[in-house]
């Protein structure tokens, strides 16, 4: 069993930053795809980025260039910095993780808020 526990979501201005991180208990993410979604009401959770242990990050092409995901194993934490942020990017920001073939976890997710 992994938990996870998202922090660091707030209210930003437009074009500003802001960095989540994601504590993971449980046992070692070492292994696991460590992945961030977010969600807004009647729509779909969407993937933003995910990062294998060991592989080049992914992005959605709606935040590439602007977030940028990292993950420290040794302290099983995982982040995401946010610069420029849009409106857009307002969402419930959570954090998953999955080895492609096992349970996959959810945190309980992180409200990111872009005011204009």
């Amino acid at each position: 069993q992994v938990q996870l526990a998202e922090s660091g979501g707030g209210l930003v201005q437009a074009g500003g930053s802001l960095r989540l991180s994601c504590a993971a208990s449980g046992r070692s993410i070492s292994g696991y795809v460590m992945a961030w979604y977010r969600q807004v009401p009647e729509k779909q959770r969407e993937l933003v980025a995910s990062m294998a242990e060991s592989g080049s990050p992914n992005y959605a092409d709606s935040v590439k260039g602007r977030f940028t995901i990292s993950r420290d194993d040794s302290k099983n934490l995982v982040y995401l910095q946010m610069a420029r942020v849009k409106s857009g990017d307002t969402a419930v920001y959570y954090c998953h993780a999955s080895t492609g073939y096992g349970p996959e976890y959810w945190g309980q997710g992180t409200q990111v808020t872009v005011s204009a």
